[in-house]
Protein backbone atom coordinates (compact mmCIF):
# COMPACT_ATOMS: atom_id res chain seq x y z
CA UNK A 1 0.00 0.00 0.00
CA UNK A 2 2.81 2.42 0.77
CA UNK A 3 4.29 1.86 -2.70
CA UNK A 4 0.97 2.64 -4.38
CA UNK A 5 0.56 5.86 -2.35
CA UNK A 6 4.00 7.04 -3.41
CA UNK A 7 2.91 6.96 -7.03
CA UNK A 8 -0.20 9.04 -6.42
CA UNK A 9 1.37 12.55 -6.65
CA UNK A 10 3.05 11.73 -9.96
CA UNK A 11 -0.16 10.26 -11.35
CA UNK A 12 -2.15 13.35 -10.31
CA UNK A 13 0.43 15.64 -11.87
CA UNK A 14 0.28 13.71 -15.14
CA UNK A 15 -3.55 13.86 -15.13
CA UNK A 16 -3.42 17.61 -14.59
CA UNK A 17 -1.06 18.08 -17.51
CA UNK A 18 -3.31 16.01 -19.77
CA UNK A 19 -6.34 18.02 -18.71
CA UNK A 20 -4.61 21.25 -19.71
CA UNK A 21 -3.50 19.93 -23.11
CA UNK A 22 -5.62 20.71 -26.20
CA UNK A 23 -8.00 17.87 -27.09
CA UNK A 24 -6.24 17.09 -30.38
CA UNK A 25 -2.86 16.97 -28.67
CA UNK A 26 -3.88 14.27 -26.18
CA UNK A 27 -4.03 11.59 -28.89
CA UNK A 28 -0.85 12.67 -30.68
CA UNK A 29 2.18 10.51 -30.00
CA UNK A 30 5.53 12.20 -29.44
CA UNK A 31 8.50 11.26 -31.56
CA UNK A 32 9.72 7.76 -30.71
CA UNK A 33 13.21 6.37 -31.01
CA UNK A 34 14.17 3.52 -33.30
CA UNK A 35 13.59 -0.02 -31.92
CA UNK A 36 16.30 -1.92 -30.10
CA UNK A 37 16.53 -4.47 -32.92
CA UNK A 38 17.58 -1.82 -35.45
CA UNK A 39 20.93 -2.52 -37.02
CA UNK A 40 22.72 -4.30 -39.87
CA UNK A 41 21.06 -7.18 -41.72
CA UNK A 42 23.17 -9.76 -43.55
CA UNK A 43 23.11 -9.50 -47.34
CA UNK A 44 24.32 -12.01 -49.90
CA UNK A 45 27.95 -11.69 -50.92
CA UNK A 46 26.99 -10.92 -54.53
CA UNK A 47 24.67 -8.05 -53.53
CA UNK A 48 26.20 -4.60 -54.15
CA UNK A 49 24.61 -3.15 -51.04
CA UNK A 50 24.68 -3.29 -47.27
CA UNK A 51 21.33 -3.35 -45.46
CA UNK A 52 20.45 -1.65 -42.22
CA UNK A 53 17.16 -2.03 -40.39
CA UNK A 54 16.14 1.45 -39.28
CA UNK A 55 12.76 0.91 -37.61
CA UNK A 56 9.75 -1.37 -37.65
CA UNK A 57 6.03 -0.78 -38.12
CA UNK A 58 2.74 -2.63 -38.05
CA UNK A 59 1.88 -3.67 -41.61
CA UNK A 60 3.50 -0.72 -43.40
CA UNK A 61 2.23 -0.12 -46.93
CA UNK A 62 3.97 2.87 -48.53
CA UNK A 63 6.87 5.27 -48.09
CA UNK A 64 7.64 8.62 -49.72
CA UNK A 65 10.39 11.16 -49.16
CA UNK A 66 9.84 14.80 -48.30
CA UNK A 67 12.24 17.45 -49.62
CA UNK A 68 14.01 17.63 -46.25
CA UNK A 69 14.92 13.92 -46.36
CA UNK A 70 12.34 12.65 -43.90
CA UNK A 71 9.89 9.95 -44.91
CA UNK A 72 6.13 9.75 -44.73
CA UNK A 73 5.04 6.17 -44.02
CA UNK A 74 1.57 4.63 -44.02
CA UNK A 75 0.36 1.60 -42.09
CA UNK A 76 -2.52 -0.35 -43.55
CA UNK A 77 -4.64 -0.11 -40.41
CA UNK A 78 -4.94 3.66 -40.91
CA UNK A 79 -1.89 5.26 -39.30
CA UNK A 80 0.59 7.64 -40.89
CA UNK A 81 4.01 8.72 -39.58
CA UNK A 82 6.81 11.15 -40.19
CA UNK A 83 10.07 9.21 -39.90
CA UNK A 84 13.62 10.53 -39.77
CA UNK A 85 16.41 8.63 -41.48
CA UNK A 86 17.62 7.69 -37.99
CA UNK A 87 14.29 5.96 -37.34
CA UNK A 88 12.58 8.41 -34.95
CA UNK A 89 8.90 8.69 -35.73
CA UNK A 90 6.10 11.16 -35.14
CA UNK A 91 2.50 10.01 -35.50
CA UNK A 92 0.41 12.18 -37.82
CA UNK A 93 -3.05 12.95 -36.39
CA UNK A 94 -6.16 13.62 -38.45
CA UNK A 95 -5.90 10.61 -40.77
CA UNK A 96 -9.42 9.50 -41.78
CA UNK A 97 -10.67 5.97 -41.11
CA UNK A 98 -9.65 3.12 -43.40
CA UNK A 99 -11.42 -0.14 -44.25
CA UNK A 100 -8.72 -2.51 -43.04
CA UNK A 101 -9.76 -5.81 -44.61
CA UNK A 102 -7.54 -8.10 -46.69
CA UNK A 103 -5.64 -5.94 -49.17
CA UNK A 104 -7.67 -2.84 -48.29
CA UNK A 105 -6.75 -0.10 -45.86
CA UNK A 106 -4.63 3.04 -45.86
CA UNK A 107 -2.53 2.77 -49.01
CA UNK A 108 -0.22 5.14 -50.86
CA UNK A 109 1.09 8.60 -49.99
CA UNK A 110 2.82 11.21 -52.16
CA UNK A 111 3.90 14.77 -51.35
CA UNK A 112 2.72 17.46 -53.71
CA UNK A 113 5.35 18.49 -56.31
CA UNK A 114 5.19 21.89 -54.58
CA UNK A 115 5.29 20.48 -51.05
CA UNK A 116 7.97 22.91 -49.84
CA UNK A 117 5.48 25.68 -50.60
CA UNK A 118 2.01 24.18 -50.10
CA UNK A 119 2.67 21.35 -47.54
CA UNK A 120 0.09 19.12 -49.28
CA UNK A 121 0.12 15.34 -48.94
CA UNK A 122 -1.88 13.25 -51.39
CA UNK A 123 -2.90 9.80 -50.17
CA UNK A 124 -5.24 6.92 -50.92
CA UNK A 125 -7.29 4.66 -48.73
CA UNK A 126 -10.15 2.23 -48.99
CA UNK A 127 -12.78 3.80 -46.75
CA UNK A 128 -15.64 1.92 -45.07
CA UNK A 129 -18.80 2.31 -47.10
CA UNK A 130 -21.98 0.28 -47.80
CA UNK A 131 -20.74 -2.82 -46.01
CA UNK A 132 -17.48 -2.81 -47.94
CA UNK A 133 -14.96 -0.20 -48.97
CA UNK A 134 -14.49 2.48 -51.62
CA UNK A 135 -11.10 3.62 -52.92
CA UNK A 136 -10.62 7.32 -52.18
CA UNK A 137 -7.99 9.81 -53.32
CA UNK A 138 -7.57 12.69 -50.88
CA UNK A 139 -5.21 15.49 -50.00
CA UNK A 140 -4.54 17.44 -46.82
CA UNK A 141 -2.10 19.98 -45.48
CA UNK A 142 0.62 18.66 -43.15
CA UNK A 143 0.88 20.92 -40.14
CA UNK A 144 3.77 20.61 -37.67
CA UNK A 145 4.01 22.41 -34.37
CA UNK A 146 5.64 21.71 -31.03
CA UNK A 147 7.01 18.35 -32.12
CA UNK A 148 3.59 17.15 -33.26
CA UNK A 149 2.06 16.65 -36.69
CA UNK A 150 -1.50 16.73 -38.04
CA UNK A 151 -3.42 16.67 -41.33
CA UNK A 152 -5.55 19.78 -41.85
CA UNK A 153 -8.04 20.89 -44.52
CA UNK A 154 -8.81 17.37 -45.73
CA UNK A 155 -10.29 17.21 -49.25
CA UNK A 156 -11.69 14.18 -51.07
CA UNK A 157 -10.61 14.50 -54.70
CA UNK A 158 -12.05 11.26 -56.11
CA UNK A 159 -14.26 8.50 -54.70
CA UNK A 160 -14.85 5.11 -56.25
CA UNK A 161 -18.47 4.17 -56.93
CA UNK A 162 -19.81 1.66 -56.06
CA UNK A 163 -17.97 0.29 -53.03
CA UNK A 164 -16.75 -3.31 -52.99
CA UNK A 165 -15.88 -6.08 -50.55
CA UNK A 166 -13.11 -7.24 -52.89
CA UNK A 167 -9.40 -6.56 -52.59
CA UNK A 168 -6.97 -5.52 -55.35
CA UNK A 169 -7.67 -1.81 -54.89
CA UNK A 170 -4.57 -0.37 -56.58
CA UNK A 171 -4.41 3.15 -55.19
CA UNK A 172 -0.87 4.04 -56.32
CA UNK A 173 -0.14 7.71 -57.03
CA UNK A 174 2.36 9.23 -59.47
CA UNK A 175 2.78 12.87 -60.47
CA UNK A 176 3.81 13.79 -64.00
CA UNK A 177 7.37 15.12 -64.31
CA UNK A 178 6.09 18.70 -64.66
CA UNK A 179 3.82 18.27 -61.64
CA UNK A 180 0.76 19.27 -63.63
CA UNK A 181 -1.15 15.99 -63.47
CA UNK A 182 -1.73 13.15 -61.05
CA UNK A 183 -2.00 9.51 -62.15
CA UNK A 184 -3.83 6.94 -60.03
CA UNK A 185 -4.06 3.16 -60.38
CA UNK A 186 -7.42 1.53 -59.72
CA UNK A 187 -7.48 -2.27 -59.42
CA UNK A 188 -10.31 -4.51 -60.53
CA UNK A 189 -11.42 -5.14 -56.91
CA UNK A 190 -11.55 -8.87 -57.74
CA UNK A 191 -14.35 -8.19 -60.24
CA UNK A 192 -12.41 -8.98 -63.45
CA UNK A 193 -15.15 -8.20 -65.96
CA UNK A 194 -15.29 -4.57 -64.80
CA UNK A 195 -11.76 -3.88 -66.10
CA UNK A 196 -13.14 -3.78 -69.67
CA UNK A 197 -16.24 -1.75 -68.77
CA UNK A 198 -15.52 1.89 -69.70
CA UNK A 199 -18.10 3.08 -67.17
CA UNK A 200 -16.78 1.05 -64.22
CA UNK A 201 -14.29 2.61 -61.79
CA UNK A 202 -12.25 -0.61 -61.85
CA UNK A 203 -9.16 -1.84 -63.69
CA UNK A 204 -8.06 1.61 -64.86
CA UNK A 205 -5.27 4.16 -64.63
CA UNK A 206 -6.77 7.61 -64.12
CA UNK A 207 -5.27 10.98 -65.01
CA UNK A 208 -6.49 13.95 -62.99
CA UNK A 209 -5.63 17.55 -62.40
CA UNK A 210 -4.18 18.08 -58.92
CA UNK A 211 -7.61 19.25 -57.72
CA UNK A 212 -9.26 16.01 -58.90
CA UNK A 213 -10.91 17.42 -62.03
CA UNK A 214 -10.64 15.86 -65.49
CA UNK A 215 -7.96 17.30 -67.80
CA UNK A 216 -9.47 18.40 -71.12
CA UNK A 217 -6.86 16.46 -73.13
CA UNK A 218 -7.62 13.04 -71.61
CA UNK A 219 -8.53 10.42 -74.25
CA UNK A 220 -12.28 10.46 -73.41
CA UNK A 221 -12.44 13.85 -71.70
CA UNK A 222 -15.72 14.84 -73.34
CA UNK A 223 -17.64 11.72 -72.27
CA UNK A 224 -18.01 12.51 -68.57
CA UNK A 225 -17.95 10.20 -65.57
CA UNK A 226 -15.09 7.74 -65.15
CA UNK A 227 -14.46 7.84 -68.90
CA UNK A 228 -13.34 11.45 -68.68
CA UNK A 229 -10.65 10.50 -66.15
CA UNK A 230 -9.48 7.26 -67.79
CA UNK A 231 -5.95 7.22 -69.20
CA UNK A 232 -5.68 3.45 -69.78
CA UNK A 233 -7.77 0.36 -69.07
CA UNK A 234 -7.63 -3.41 -68.76
CA UNK A 235 -5.54 -3.60 -65.56
CA UNK A 236 -5.80 -6.21 -62.81
CA UNK A 237 -3.91 -5.49 -59.59
CA UNK A 238 -1.57 -2.50 -60.14
CA UNK A 239 0.78 -1.82 -57.21
CA UNK A 240 3.51 0.10 -59.04
CA UNK A 241 3.37 3.35 -61.04
CA UNK A 242 6.27 5.71 -61.80
CA UNK A 243 7.79 7.93 -64.46
CA UNK A 244 11.16 6.99 -65.94
CA UNK A 245 13.84 9.67 -66.37
CA UNK A 246 12.82 10.03 -70.04
CA UNK A 247 9.25 10.89 -69.04
CA UNK A 248 7.74 7.51 -69.90
CA UNK A 249 5.07 6.20 -67.54
CA UNK A 250 5.48 2.60 -66.36
CA UNK A 251 3.12 0.40 -64.37
CA UNK A 252 3.37 -3.08 -62.96
CA UNK A 253 0.57 -5.36 -61.90
CA UNK A 254 0.09 -8.82 -60.49
CA UNK A 255 -1.14 -11.48 -62.85
CA UNK A 256 -3.30 -14.38 -61.70
CA UNK A 257 -1.45 -17.71 -61.73
CA UNK A 258 1.56 -16.43 -63.65
CA UNK A 259 1.98 -13.40 -65.86
CA UNK A 260 2.98 -10.52 -63.59
CA UNK A 261 3.38 -7.54 -65.94
CA UNK A 262 5.52 -4.46 -66.47
CA UNK A 263 3.70 -2.15 -68.87
CA UNK A 264 4.68 0.99 -70.72
CA UNK A 265 1.54 3.10 -70.37
CA UNK A 266 0.23 5.04 -73.32
CA UNK A 267 -2.89 7.25 -73.39
CA UNK A 268 -5.94 5.26 -74.44
CA UNK A 269 -4.12 1.93 -74.12
CA UNK A 270 -6.00 -1.27 -73.26
CA UNK A 271 -3.84 -3.89 -71.54
CA UNK A 272 -6.28 -6.71 -71.95
CA UNK A 273 -7.32 -7.97 -68.53
CA UNK A 274 -9.30 -10.26 -68.20
CA UNK A 275 -9.57 -11.12 -71.88
CA UNK A 276 -5.88 -11.97 -72.12
CA UNK A 277 -3.04 -12.72 -69.72
CA UNK A 278 0.28 -14.53 -69.68
CA UNK A 279 -1.01 -16.40 -66.62
CA UNK A 280 -3.96 -18.69 -65.98
CA UNK A 281 -6.86 -18.71 -63.56
CA UNK A 282 -6.10 -19.96 -60.04
CA UNK A 283 -8.27 -22.96 -60.86
CA UNK A 284 -5.86 -23.84 -63.64
CA UNK A 285 -8.32 -22.82 -66.36
CA UNK A 286 -6.33 -21.22 -69.22
CA UNK A 287 -6.62 -17.57 -70.25
CA UNK A 288 -5.81 -16.62 -73.85
CA UNK A 289 -2.30 -15.17 -74.19
CA UNK A 290 -1.61 -11.63 -75.34
CA UNK A 291 -0.23 -12.95 -78.63
CA UNK A 292 -3.72 -14.17 -79.58
CA UNK A 293 -5.28 -10.71 -79.30
CA UNK A 294 -3.01 -8.11 -80.92
CA UNK A 295 -5.58 -5.36 -80.37
CA UNK A 296 -4.55 -5.33 -76.72
CA UNK A 297 -1.26 -3.85 -75.44
CA UNK A 298 1.09 -6.68 -74.46
CA UNK A 299 3.37 -6.30 -71.44
CA UNK A 300 6.90 -5.09 -72.13
CA UNK A 301 8.15 -7.62 -69.57
CA UNK A 302 6.40 -10.37 -67.64
CA UNK A 303 7.22 -12.91 -64.95
CA UNK A 304 6.10 -16.55 -64.78
CA UNK A 305 6.49 -17.80 -62.05
CA UNK A 306 5.24 -14.63 -60.44
CA UNK A 307 7.24 -12.24 -58.27
CA UNK A 308 4.12 -10.43 -56.92
CA UNK A 309 5.52 -6.94 -57.62
CA UNK A 310 4.85 -4.16 -55.11
CA UNK A 311 6.44 -0.73 -55.20
CA UNK A 312 8.24 0.87 -58.15
CA UNK A 313 10.93 3.56 -58.16
CA UNK A 314 13.31 4.71 -60.86
CA UNK A 315 16.81 5.20 -59.56
CA UNK A 316 18.36 8.64 -59.71
CA UNK A 317 21.36 9.20 -57.46
CA UNK A 318 25.07 8.76 -56.84
CA UNK A 319 25.09 5.99 -54.21
CA UNK A 320 24.72 3.29 -56.90
CA UNK A 321 26.09 4.70 -60.20
CA UNK A 322 25.46 1.41 -62.05
CA UNK A 323 21.75 1.66 -61.23
CA UNK A 324 21.18 5.03 -62.87
CA UNK A 325 17.84 4.96 -64.72
CA UNK A 326 17.00 1.44 -63.53
CA UNK A 327 13.59 0.47 -62.19
CA UNK A 328 13.62 -0.97 -58.66
CA UNK A 329 10.71 -3.28 -57.86
CA UNK A 330 9.84 -4.96 -54.57
CA UNK A 331 8.88 -8.61 -54.63
CA UNK A 332 6.30 -10.03 -52.24
CA UNK A 333 6.33 -13.57 -53.57
CA UNK A 334 9.96 -13.22 -54.67
CA UNK A 335 10.92 -11.93 -51.19
CA UNK A 336 13.53 -9.59 -52.55
CA UNK A 337 14.44 -6.68 -54.78
CA UNK A 338 14.32 -6.74 -58.58
CA UNK A 339 16.27 -4.36 -60.83
CA UNK A 340 15.09 -3.77 -64.40
CA UNK A 341 17.19 -2.00 -67.03
CA UNK A 342 16.17 -0.52 -70.38
CA UNK A 343 17.98 -0.66 -73.72
CA UNK A 344 18.38 2.23 -76.15
CA UNK A 345 14.88 1.56 -77.51
CA UNK A 346 13.32 1.51 -74.06
CA UNK A 347 12.88 -2.27 -73.99
CA UNK A 348 13.14 -3.57 -70.42
CA UNK A 349 14.83 -6.69 -69.09
CA UNK A 350 15.45 -8.01 -65.61
CA UNK A 351 19.10 -7.35 -64.77
CA UNK A 352 19.21 -8.46 -61.12
CA UNK A 353 17.09 -10.21 -58.54
CA UNK A 354 18.46 -10.10 -55.01
CA UNK A 355 16.81 -12.50 -52.51
CA UNK A 356 16.30 -10.82 -49.14
CA UNK A 357 14.18 -13.51 -47.45
CA UNK A 358 11.52 -10.93 -46.66
CA UNK A 359 8.41 -9.74 -48.50
CA UNK A 360 9.07 -6.25 -49.88
CA UNK A 361 6.04 -3.98 -49.97
CA UNK A 362 7.45 -0.64 -51.25
CA UNK A 363 10.60 0.96 -52.63
CA UNK A 364 11.80 4.58 -52.59
CA UNK A 365 15.01 6.47 -53.33
CA UNK A 366 16.27 9.05 -50.82
CA UNK A 367 17.64 12.45 -51.83
CA UNK A 368 21.17 11.16 -51.02
CA UNK A 369 20.75 8.18 -53.38
CA UNK A 370 20.27 5.43 -50.79
CA UNK A 371 17.51 2.94 -51.58
CA UNK A 372 14.83 2.35 -48.96
CA UNK A 373 12.48 -0.60 -48.64
CA UNK A 374 9.67 -1.63 -46.32
CA UNK A 375 8.82 -5.18 -45.37
CA UNK A 376 5.27 -6.45 -45.55
CA UNK A 377 3.31 -7.55 -42.49
CA UNK A 378 3.33 -7.12 -38.72
CA UNK A 379 6.68 -5.84 -37.49
CA UNK A 380 7.62 -4.86 -41.04
CA UNK A 381 11.04 -3.28 -41.13
CA UNK A 382 12.10 -0.01 -42.71
CA UNK A 383 15.37 -0.86 -44.48
CA UNK A 384 18.14 1.36 -45.85
CA UNK A 385 20.41 0.09 -48.64
CA UNK A 386 23.80 1.72 -49.19
CA UNK A 387 26.75 0.74 -51.37
CA UNK A 388 29.26 -1.70 -49.90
Amino acid sequence: MMANRSLLPAALALAALLALAPAGARCAAPAAAAPENAGPIPARDDAPFAIRRIAEFDRPWAIAFLPDGRLVLTEKAGRMFLVTQAGARTAIDGVPAAYDRGQNGLLDVAPSPGFARDRLLYFTRVAPEDGGGALILARARLEESGGRARLRDLETLWRQRPASRGGQPGGIIAFSPDGGHLFLTVGDRMEPETAQDPDAARGKILRLNPDGSAPPDNPMAGQGGIRALTWSTGHRNPYGLAFAPDGTLWEHEMGPRGGDELNRIRPGGNYGWPEVSNGDQYSGWPIPRHATRPEFDAPSLYWTPVIAPAGLAFYRGTEFPAWQGSALIGGLRAEGLVRVVFDADGIPRQADRWPLDRRIRDVAVAPDGAAWLIEDGAGGGLLRLTAK
